[in-house]
């Protein structure tokens, strides 16, 4: 296991995204997709364990090497610059699309209440929202959902993890209409 999760490591530390179990086994003869799932999530503790300035997290389907939340003001020095950031009405229309993918723009602007070609066209350069095709219906409008991408900029291994709407109330105290 010890040359497993070595390995496992090595894989997921040259990955430019979220490795997965999957594509890390079709690399394996002797090691199945549940074998090098679980020296991920071991090397995942060892790595909390440690403490140290680097984690290795389950995000976007798969595993990724990120550096601790209290290490950003100083990879910001570094990087010279603010990150990159999301308008309120990106936010807005993103938060629509992830809860109610897939959604039409028409739904989206029903929700939001204003016109969203500006802030999707922004959210499909950042690769945040995809095209997933076209309802086949009278003037076959576009389908919009989220992408991987927006599940590793936002630290989520899937879906599931995004808040409810209780949860989301309860944090914000507002009421988070148009979501449901």
């Amino acid at each position: 296991m010890e040359e497993l999760k070595k390995t496992v490591e090595a894989l997921i530390f040259v990955s430019e995204t979220p490795l997965s179990a999957k594509k890390m086994a079709e690399l394996f003869e002797d090691a199945s997709e549940r074998d090098i799932l679980e020296a991920a999530r071991e090397l995942a503790d060892d790595y909390e364990r440690r403490g140290g300035g680097l984690c290795l997290v389950e995000v976007g389907g798969g595993f990724q090497f990120r550096t601790i939340d209290s290490a950003a003001p100083w990879i910001q020095k570094l990087r010279g610059g603010k990150p990159a950031s999301l308008s309120r009405a990106a936010l807005e229309t993103l938060a629509v699309v992830a809860y109610r993918q897939p959604v039409l723009k028409s739904e989206i602007e029903r929700v939001r209440g204003v016109d969203v070609s500006a802030a999707l066209k922004g959210l499909l350069e950042k690769n945040l929202v995809r095209i997933m095709g076209r309802k086949d219906v009278a003037g076959r409008p576009i389908i919009y959902g989220t992408t991987k991408r927006f599940l590793e900029v936002f630290g989520l291994r899937d879906l599931s993890e995004l808040p409810t709407l209780r949860e989301m109330k309860e944090l914000t105290g507002e009421e988070g209409e148009g979501l449901e």
